[in-house]
């Protein structure tokens, strides 16, 4: 997350990261919720969004920023991961976004600064 959470600073942005246990993610949510609160901008990479996506079931978040959803088990695009998504209460936000980078990968590395300008003018305008 470092590369993304510096990115996010030099925006002028306050974005941090936490460290999750590694396990399933439904583990992992009590964690989240206890590190960022209700009304906040939530998010992750990969797992990190998934556990923050189910985090959303239970906390009331501004927005979700879900960088390299997994959208299915690694290798098993039958296991979807999407199933919590309806019940998602900032899912309704009228400013929701999807933004793809073909042939670039799991990562966002090669285009992290493109992805991290998208990802601050997301939440700038959410302020607006």
């Amino acid at each position: 997350m470092r590369p993304y959470i510096k990115a996010l600073q030099a925006r002028k942005l306050t974005a941090s990261a936490i460290d999750l246990p590694r396990s399933k993610a439904e583990r992992a949510v009590p964690v989240f919720i206890e590190k960022v609160p209700a009304g906040a901008i939530a998010g992750g990479h990969s797992y990190g969004g998934r556990v923050s996506s189910m985090a959303a079931l239970e906390v009331r978040y501004a927005a979700l920023i879900l960088l390299s959803y997994p959208l299915h088990r690694p290798g098993h695009p039958e296991d979807l991961r999407t199933e919590h998504w309806p019940k998602v209460d900032c899912r309704l936000l009228r400013r929701a976004q999807l933004v793809t980078f073909p042939g670039v990968g799991h990562g966002l590395l090669p285009v992290v600064d493109v992805a991290m300008d998208r990802v601050a003018e997301f939440v700038r305008g959410l302020r607006s």
